[in-house]
């Protein structure tokens, strides 16, 4: 997040406030402030990059919000395909991030009706804030469906229905087709350390630690994962086998089995939550499949968990995966498919619909040459 100090005049008074939003996005040309606007009027200024700073109630700004959604992607062209799809969600987001509210100090907001957001920020920024802040209601209302989504946790069948609690910015494994297959694979022989690469929101350790692996470490660059990664492992109760490190995929030395899932997607991430989901032209895959085999123990595994979701969009070659495999001194010694479970895959409304048709999701057991 950055912060940028931001001017304008309301009732002939002078106003400043931090504009606090994602350095990818813009800050607006211009502001505003009114309570009162219909959604093909609010959509015309944001195409002037106009800030719509919201003075009217809570939930009537929600639904000019979602007012504005709608008109913007009723309006909007089918992609042709994935490129054309991410710009125009991209450009989507960048009008979306246009109606603000006004964060009062203490993580107070004033509006008519408005709830006590200060919960839900507390979850992004344990400092309240001591100046007053124009943050997007899109984007608020985000952290606020993450802060539920932080308190409520996912069920994971793969721990037994233990649940694993994820905050905004950090990877929420909804998607348990791929758990069960880590889940359920056959163990080297002989292990006694695994690592965990990109751990996120540790549920990966967390099951390696449930199948009795004495020694974990799960690893990530994101401080906000590993932080959640910690405290998911203490409340299962794993703390004992599973060590986490602020790294850049491996630690110092050697394990017996090496477990990563990477992101599936060779695409820059639009904001700081995609980091999890898109991997700028498969640079991590890449460079944890060139570097692993040194990091393997005699008769050490390693499992890649990956979808073919990019082959389906044309994003990568189906021949690529297994050469960059080869290349790096690896070989299969099995793999297992699953059809993807989540709601995205039976959506024929989705646009990437076709593509998620045809998805398989794969655990890679492989072995050094």
């Amino acid at each position: 997040m950055t912060y940028s100090t931001l001017c304008w005049t309301e009732n002939q008074q002078a106003h400043t406030a931090q504009w606090l939003n994602d350095p990818r996005n813009p800050a607006p040309a211009r502001l505003m402030a009114t309570d009162h606007l219909n959604s093909r009027e609010a959509l015309r200024l944001m195409h002037q990059q106009t800030g719509i700073i919201w003075r009217g109630d809570y939930h009537q700004g929600k639904q000019l919000l979602a007012a504005i959604k709608k008109q913007v992607r009723t309006q909007a062209k089918t992609a042709a395909d994935f490129h054309r799809y991410r710009l125009q969600q991209l450009q989507h987001s960048r009008l979306f991030q246009l109606l603000l509210v006004e964060i009062q100090p203490g993580f107070r907001l004033d509006n008519p009706r408005a709830p006590d957001i200060s919960p839900a920020l507390t979850d992004i920024y344990p400092v309240p804030n001591q100046q007053t802040w124009l943050m997007p209601l899109h984007l608020l209302l985000g952290y606020i469906g993450a802060h539920e989504w932080h308190k409520t946790g996912v069920v994971i069948e793969a721990l037994d229905q233990q649940r694993i609690h994820v905050p905004f910015g950090v990877f929420s494994p909804l998607r348990g087709e791929y758990l069960t297959l880590v889940a359920n694979a056959a163990l080297p022989d002989t292990i006694n350390t695994a690592w965990d690469i990109g751990t996120g929101s540790g549920v990966l350790a967390a099951i390696l630690a449930r199948r009795g692996i004495p020694a974990i470490i799960g690893t990530d660059t994101n401080e906000r994962a590993i932080d959640c990664a910690r405290a998911n492992i203490q409340r299962l109760g794993y703390e004992g086998q599973v060590t986490l490190s602020h790294t850049d995929l491996f630690p110092a030395g050697q394990a017996d089995l090496i477990v990563c899932n990477p992101p599936w997607l060779p695409a820059k991430a639009g904001n700081a939550i995609e980091a999890a989901l898109y991997d700028p032209q498969h640079h991590m895959l890449k460079a944890f499949l060139q570097q692993v085999s040194a990091h393997l123990n005699p008769n050490g595994q390693v499992w890649l968990i990956m979808s073919d979701l990019a082959e389906h969009l044309g994003l990568r070659a189906p021949t690529a995966l297994p050469q960059w495999i080869e290349a790096a001194g690896l070989h299969v010694l099995h793999k297992t498919d699953v059809r993807p479970q989540h709601p995205k895959a039976q959506d024929s409304g989705n646009a990437l619909f076709a593509a998620r048709q045809r998805e398989t999701t794969s655990l890679w057991q492989l072995v050094a040459n």
